[in-house]
């Protein structure tokens, strides 16, 4: 399901992003399912790494605890950045907006199944405004 907002508004809107990045950014906020059950199942991985590390069979020197933090870390880093942006975009609205861009709901979704005390144009603003804040982090 897709939203059913524009990709460009004015250039006089105080929350105008280019049309190209709104998308770039809309896809990356799709990714944010991925990033939370990649980012659980690593945290059982780290308890079996060591084990891992002992049955090498190759020269190779291998750190798979240090990899597994590190990609815990990357995961991280990108779900508190959009986390964050949807915090700072409203506090009462951030949970809902959240759940729109990392679900890929529209305005009339949410209405339906969470009863968004918003109106449409209130939600959408805000909307808008989420992207923008999540641009000017992603920079």
């Amino acid at each position: 399901m897709s939203t059913d907002i524009r990709p460009e508004v004015s250039k006089k809107n105080r929350y105008w992003i280019d049309r190209h990045r709104y998308y770039e950014l809309k896809h990356f906020c799709l990714q944010y399912p991925i990033w939370k059950k990649s980012y659980t199942s690593l945290d059982s991985m780290v308890r079996f790494a060591n084990d891992i590390s002992n049955s090498s069979k190759t020269n190779k020197t291998q750190r798979p605890v240090e990899d597994c933090v590190i990609a815990r870390e990357y995961f991280y880093d990108r779900i508190k950045m959009v986390e964050d942006a949807a915090k700072e975009t409203d506090d009462v609205l951030g949970t809902y907006i959240l759940k729109a861009v990392t679900e890929g709901l529209s305005y009339d979704c949410l209405r339906a199944k969470y009863n968004v005390p918003c109106c449409k144009d209130t939600y959408y603003n805000l909307y808008r405004r989420f992207f923008w804040l999540l641009s000017k982090t992603r920079q």
